[in-house]
């Protein structure tokens, strides 16, 4: 079987599965993960505030740069989807600006990734799959930006869980897995699963 005929497949038998009711405009995006991650838990974990989904779309249409926290979520993210919309996807934290930056400073790279990231003119979407500290800068400043959008599914046990909290409650559009499952796999899925919905990118 072809690749995508095997991709055809495994999306009919998620489908089959599929034991939580979703809306239509979120159910390909939770789709895509467990099609990642073979975790239909996330199917009750992921979390869509308003409007978001077409929110993101059009912002990736329109050109947004995409910055992540990790160069593995980076690679993760379809290329030739980047390319037909003529954006641009990022990540700092190999950067040795940054690299200098965090070691005088004290700070996680991903800490000061952000930093530099919120720097960036235009519109942006943040995607964090693994290091929560990525999120703070962003999170604790008075006033967000109002051309953001964040992806935030960190993995693990130290500040996960509340930093997700966090961003839920931060009034920032956002898709958040709630809880200590996400990763740098989950984060690339779900770019990729709003990059497909965008009618002439996967075709």
């Amino acid at each position: 079987m072809d690749p995508a005929g095997i991709e055809k497949r495994s999306m009919e038998i998620i489908e089959s599965e599929l034991t939580v009711p979703l809306p239509e405009e979120i159910k390909p995006i939770v789709k895509r993960v467990i099609h990642t991650t073979a975790d239909f838990s996330f199917a009750e974990n992921m979390r869509f505030t308003p409007g978001v989904v077409e929110l993101i779309r059009n912002m990736l249409i329109a050109g947004a740069t995409i910055i992540t926290d990790t160069n593995m979520a980076l690679t993760g993210i379809s290329k030739p989807s980047l390319t037909k919309l003529g954006i641009s996807a990022l990540c700092y934290m190999s950067d040795q600006e940054v690299m200098r930056e965090a070691k005088s400073r004290g700070l996680t790279r991903a800490v000061v990734s952000m930093e530099k990231a919120l720097r960036l003119p235009g519109p942006k979407l943040f995607v964090c799959g693994n290091a929560p500290t990525f999120l703070l800068p962003l999170l604790n400043l008075d006033t967000p930006p109002a051309d953001i959008a964040v992806i935030g599914v960190p993995v693990g046990f130290v500040n996960v869980v509340e930093v997700k909290g966090k961003l839920w409650a931060s009034g920032i559009p956002c898709i958040v897995a709630m809880g200590r499952r996400g990763g740098s796999n989950v984060a690339a899925a779900i770019v990729n699963a709003l990059l497909y919905g965008i009618p002439g990118v996967r075709s």
